[in-house]
């Protein structure tokens, strides 16, 4: 089990980001957490296996919303990070 926090830039808010990575996630079976963050990035707590959650980074680096656009991808690994039993749109 791994986790990942990303801040992802670009045009990433009110395009449907959040909703579309939140369904990537379920799909994949990434649990963790996504938000909007008020310089306009958005910051995701990814957390799973190794193999999913790469194919899951790949996905947002490619703009999982059919309106937004992704720019660049931050990613650090938290260690020791808190277990998650979903993936959540925090608010």
């Amino acid at each position: 089990m791994k986790t990942v926090k990303m801040r992802v830039t670009g045009l990433v808010q009110g395009v449907g980001f959040r909703w579309t990575t939140q369904m990537i996630a379920q799909e994949l079976g990434i649990t963790g957490t996504v938000k909007n963050n008020p310089d306009g990035s958005v910051s995701i707590v990814a957390q799973g296996d190794e193999l999913p959650l790469e194919h899951f980074i790949k996905k947002i680096k490619t703009s999982p919303s059919v309106a937004s656009h992704v720019d660049h991808v931050d990613i650090d690994t938290i260690l020791d990070a808190e277990k998650f039993t979903r993936f959540s749109v925090v608010y």
